[in-house]
């Protein structure tokens, strides 16, 4: 197998995105979220809150990525609720998201602030890294302007 079909090979199984269509490199956090069918809800609200060109900027960035089936688990008036107040939904979502890239093995059990202005509890046990009571499913899947993690629950801040 040539170097670059054994990256193509690597980099999809890395990803679990839809495959190894381009070589140009990682794409940012957003390109990342629309291309990759189990975040299809938060690439959504991602663009409803006008925060594309923000994931799609230099950053770099940290993002906790909830998946379509944590979207599901959110009460249903909640999400109505986020769709009416564009500023709620904006800082519902960027809660999930830490300046700077840390990755799986760079995350240290404790706070760290969030964009959003509120702490998050991060904590790792061995392979398993948790941010508040979400549970990174897919960790370190590189952009070019940081790193998401994929979890499994919607992050809601705290009431200021």
């Amino acid at each position: 197998m040539n170097k670059r079909a054994l990256l193509c090979v690597a980099s999809s199984a890395l990803l679990a995105l839809a495959g190894c269509a381009s070589m140009s490199g990682p794409k940012t956090i957003a390109q990342t979220a629309a291309a990759t069918p189990s975040l299809s809800t938060l690439n959504k609200l991602i663009a409803d809150a006008g925060l594309t060109d923000t994931l799609n900027g230099t950053g770099p960035y940290t993002v906790f990525a909830p998946t379509d089936e944590a979207f599901k688990a959110v009460p249903a008036k909640t999400l109505a609720d986020l769709a009416k107040d564009k500023e709620q939904l904006k800082a519902v979502l960027t809660y999930h998201v830490l300046p700077g890239k840390v990755t799986a093995g760079d995350v240290k059990t404790g706070a760290v602030k969030s964009i959003q202005g509120a702490n998050l509890n991060v904590a790792k046990a061995g392979g398993f890294v948790t941010v508040e009571d979400a549970l990174v499913t897919q960790a370190d899947v590189t952009a070019s302007n940081g790193v998401v993690h994929v979890i499994d629950k919607v992050l809601i801040p705290p009431k200021r």
